[in-house]
């Protein structure tokens, strides 16, 4: 797929992401968004995401993201949805499904493609190194750069995840030769955490279990908790991942609560537990690593669903189809 022939002859473009955008969603799209700003001036060019962290407002031209999801387009010649299929847009769903042509970019594996065009490689590190494998390289600057690499940083836990490729290596290889500080982004999208982050993180480390034999370790922020630290979900970022690197742990569980009786459930493993086929089995999806879903009822009853499918993993009975 070659964004170049894409979009030759149009005269708009819309680009949306997923619902609560996380790091390789603000970098796919903004480095499509700034890619197609400045190698195609007569084009106009709508970018639609939900409000996204402040820390990933690093990125050159985040304040021209569109978040109330308004257009003075009826149908975009071309729309771009990134790192999901078109179920995820949230609200800019509408402009996917009115636009003349629909092209769908996504790693996710439980993405069969939703675009009359799709490109989706459920072995790619992000959607951004995909974005990046589309693109013209001679007509990237230092902006589309640092949008696509901030992208693979987060999708690869600064390259730790099973994600991660020779290619991917690669590609940020030639990323970071554009000059820009890779070292200082990293720090600012990843490490970095506000006050708020730091305490909510305590706190979910402080109250987190481990269970069976220490293998499998959870922990639960209520909404009660959230609004005592005035946190939002953004906040939350991180702590899954904190969790799984607990010792003797393969699994982590890190749920938060959104609603009456409804809960985000985010999933990480270290390999013996493919956490993607779990979550599928409650409507979510993502890796085998890295998973998540929102389920309904008490905490311990969707500890208890989730945990029964974990232990019978974790003891290579493959009741997961």
């Amino acid at each position: 797929m070659r964004i170049d022939e894409i979009v030759a002859g149009a005269k708009t473009v819309g680009i949306g992401g997923h619902i609560r955008p996380d790091g390789d969603c603000v970098g796919s799209t903004m480095a499509l968004y700034l890619y197609l700003k400045k190698n195609f001036a007569d084009l106009k060019v709508d970018i639609f995401l939900d409000k996204i962290p402040e820390s990933y407002r690093i990125i050159d031209s985040t304040d021209e993201i569109n978040s109330d999801f308004t257009s003075d387009v009826d149908s975009y010649d071309v729309f771009f949805a990134l790192d999901c299929g078109k179920e995820r847009l949230g609200d800019a769903e509408k402009f996917f499904d009115a636009a003349k042509k629909k092209i769908n970019i996504d790693h996710h594996v439980s993405n069969t493609g939703t675009g009359d065009e799709n490109y989706i490689v459920p072995t790619a590190s992000s959607a951004s190194e995909l974005v990046y494998n589309c693109m013209d390289r001679e007509k990237l600057d230092v902006s589309i750069a640092q949008a696509i690499y901030m992208g693979i940083v987060t999708d690869t836990g600064v390259f730790k995840y099973s994600n991660t490729s020779p290619d991917t290596m690669k590609v940020a290889a030639d990323l970071i030769s554009f000059g820009f500080d890779f070292g200082a982004l990293i720090d600012h999208v990843f490490y970095e955490k506000s006050y708020v982050q730091n305490q909510i993180l305590g706190r979910a480390l402080l109250e987190s279990m481990l269970f069976m034999d220490g293998e499998c370790i959870v922990s639960v922020i209520s909404k009660q908790t959230m609004d005592f630290y005035m946190a939002q979900s953004s906040d939350l970022d991180g702590i899954v991942s904190q969790l799984l690197l607990t010792t003797g742990t393969e699994c982590a569980i890190f749920i938060y609560e959104i609603g009456s009786m409804e809960y985000k459930v985010s999933l990480r493993s270290k390999g013996k537990v493919n956490v993607a086929k779990i979550a599928e089995l409650f409507g979510g999806g993502g890796h085998a690593r890295a998973a998540g879903c929102t389920m309904n009822g008490t905490q311990h009853d969707i500890i208890n669903n989730l945990s029964e499918y974990i232990e019978k993993d974790l003891k290579g009975i493959n009741v997961v189809k």
